[in-house]
């Protein structure tokens, strides 16, 4: 096709060079203005999401350390630690300790942490024995002098070794109770090791057991309440909650009174049943985020409920620690302070660790700080490498002290009045479990699966 010349094709390419000639003016003016600097300090794009001191204020619980006086009662040498400490029946409100424990002796117990499986089941002991479950499924009775009792490997048949980490203890005159992550809850003779019954839980195994009554309790998959005859290990009734694909590894143990049964879910929710039929009571959840952390992505409830008068203390690793009405889940105050592992109740305090690392002395009342003192938190702690924090496990009361054990291989000693550091014990291995103190005796697992005894 012949076009008329009257679109002038010369005319056309000299308003074509027309544009980059205007464009170019333009940028060389643009070069000309002074560029305007934004007044203020320069801070690095991370260092707000990973340095603790540069939290915005909403997150902050702020104000100074108050040495303040604590009432804790007579330390008493106490022959158990049955459960975990959220049901007020098994708690040793403050068992007795010497005030500069040694290491005295040390037992295998099987497997340590490696790069897929984890430690999570904290140790239980009754009657000279101390029972431990490493990171796969071998349980070990151990006795109060370091000797092995004896060991049962609880991997089912169908499955084989490494494929399932996590569990939880607890123990009830002649019986201990384990979870295993491979979604099994067993009943073992504490004497011989053998095995009483066996139930299935259509899920993962690693919640911690409660036991009541005549029943067992535990969560199996983050989502579903389990009650279990203690006997025969028949299915009395289940209950279910939100469920949630961000979890932390191990579940939190059930909290029972005479009346109710709570139970913590991954997705943040709290609910209260009645602990013989499992009809609800009540529903709440722990919510809330510290802005600019990626584990506040996380709505695990990462501190288990703890039971104490009539107030729970529950919370998470995303910035939030609550404390709950026992009869109505209605929420009395909340802290802008997550919580990694289970609250201590004491005197007219609660004692924890928080997600930023820090021990805490907060009001029981209303959940104001009264003291906190920063722990270990980096494991590297330059800019490029802050990924990795120290764990921390605890706290326990013992002997008149705060005491927290670490995976970086010490065990610490707090005043509780002032938190000052009284003491440091080296662990070795660094410790992958909370300590107990049982009959003047601390024991603790170590990341090497060691069993450790301190005296």
């Amino acid at each position: 096709m012949i076009y008329p010349r009257s679109f002038g094709t010369k005319a056309f390419e000299s308003k074509f060079w027309i544009i980059p000639l205007l464009a170019g003016g333009l940028l060389l003016a643009g070069c000309n203005e002074r560029e305007t600097y934004l007044p203020g300090p320069r801070e690095d794009v991370g260092a707000v999401l990973q340095n603790p001191e540069l939290v915005t204020p909403e997150d902050e619980i702020g104000g100074e350390n108050i040495s303040r006086p604590i009432s804790l009662g007579a330390a008493k040498n106490n022959a158990s630690w049955t459960h975990a400490t959220g049901t007020a029946k098994y708690r040793n409100a403050h068992p007795a300790l010497r005030t500069n424990p040694q290491l005295v002796w040390s037992a295998d117990i099987g497997n340590g942490d490696s790069r897929r499986l984890r430690i999570t089941a904290d140790p239980v002991a009754d009657a000279g024995r101390v029972f431990t479950l490493d990171s796969g499924a071998q349980v070990t009775a151990t006795s109060t002098s370091g000797a092995t009792l004896w060991t049962r490997d609880l991997t089912p048949a169908s499955d084989r070794q490494g494929q399932g980490s996590g569990g939880g203890l607890a123990v009830e005159g002649d019986t201990l109770y384990v979870s295993i992550g491979y979604g099994v809850l067993t009943a073992l003779d504490v004497a011989t090791g053998m095995p009483r019954w066996s139930q299935d839980l259509d899920a993962s195994g690693s919640g911690v057991p409660t036991v009541f009554g005549n029943l067992v309790y535990l969560t199996a998959g983050d989502d579903t309440g389990w009650a279990v005859n203690k006997t025969d290990g028949r299915v009395e009734w289940q209950t279910s909650g939100s469920t949630s694909i961000n979890n932390v590894l191990g579940t939190p143990a059930p909290v029972v009174t005479n009346q109710l049964a709570i139970f913590s879910y991954g997705s943040g929710e709290v609910q209260a049943v009645f602990r013989q039929g499992g009809l609800s009571r009540w529903t709440t959840s722990v919510v809330g985020k510290r802005p600019g952390r990626a584990l506040s992505s996380i709505s695990d409830v990462t501190s288990p409920p703890v039971v104490s008068g009539e107030r729970i203390f529950v919370g998470n690793q995303s910035g939030r620690l609550s404390a709950l009405n026992l009869g109505s889940g209605d929420r009395i105050w909340s802290a802008r302070s997550g919580a990694i592992t289970p609250v201590w109740p004491a005197g007219d305090s609660i004692f924890l660790i928080s997600d930023l690392n820090e021990l805490l002395r907060l009001d029981a009342s209303d959940g104001s700080r009264i003291w906190g003192v920063q722990l270990p938190n980096f494991v590297k702690d330059r800019p490029l490498r802050r990924a990795e924090v120290f764990a921390h496990h605890g706290p326990v009361i013992a002997g008149g002290r705060v005491i927290v054990a670490s995976n970086d291989g010490m065990l610490r000693s707090f005043d509780p009045v002032s938190g000052a550091v009284t003491g440091t014990v080296e662990i070795p291995g660094g410790a992958t479990t909370a300590p107990i103190v049982v009959g003047g005796t601390l024991y603790v697992v170590s990341r090497k699966g060691q069993l450790l005894a301190f005296r």
